[in-house]
């Protein structure tokens, strides 16, 4: 990720006259970060792209809003956290998927996915990582891909550090658990 001074860009994204330059230029800095933070839980390409954009366009309606209070980088991420949780709702209930049906969803997806390189042992992490309630599985892929320490993800996901360290903690056993039976 592209080096930025957060004051200065919350600054120039305050001015009128520098506000579209200083947002590109915020886009630019954050997009393969959340892109990957996103991916993660929805896995398709695609669909990813198209949290990632709803994301910047809520940043850019919420520019006004953003009163400086956390780290403009904790505010983009919560905001992709809300916007992937809401997609990842909106698609189990439009698709009435059950729990169960992970599974064979996520291995379908990946076998088609030309930006998915990963051998079996990485499909199986998949497989099992997508079997986890989604906001357990978001924190292990928080912690687990993007080594957020949990005072982090506390401010990005608006709870507690010892409730981020037993959801980690409940992953880490459920995929144990999962890859032990899958041998």
């Amino acid at each position: 990720m592209k080096h930025i001074d957060e004051k200065d860009i919350v600054r120039r994204l305050r001015d009128g006259k520098t506000r579209a330059a200083a947002f590109t230029e915020l886009v630019k800095a954050y997009k393969e970060k959340l892109y990957w933070q996103i991916r993660r839980m929805v896995l398709s390409h695609e669909d990813a792209d198209d949290v990632l954009q709803n994301t910047f366009v809520k940043v850019w309606a919420g520019l006004d809003a953003f009163r400086g209070d956390a780290k403009l980088g904790t505010w983009l991420y919560r905001i992709a956290a809300n916007e992937t949780l809401n997609f990842l709702e909106r698609n189990r209930q439009s698709n009435n998927l059950s729990i169960d049906d992970g599974e064979g969803r996520v291995a379908l997806t990946l076998q088609g996915d030309p930006y998915f390189d990963g051998d079996e042992t990485q499909r199986r992490l998949q497989e099992a990582i997508e079997q986890l309630p989604p906001k357990q599985r978001q924190v292990f892929l928080l912690r687990y891909y993007d080594e957020m320490k949990y005072e982090d993800m506390s401010r990005v996901l608006d709870t507690s550090v010892g409730a981020l360290k037993a959801s980690y903690h409940h992953a880490v056993k459920k995929i144990s658990d999962l890859l032990g039976r899958q041998d």
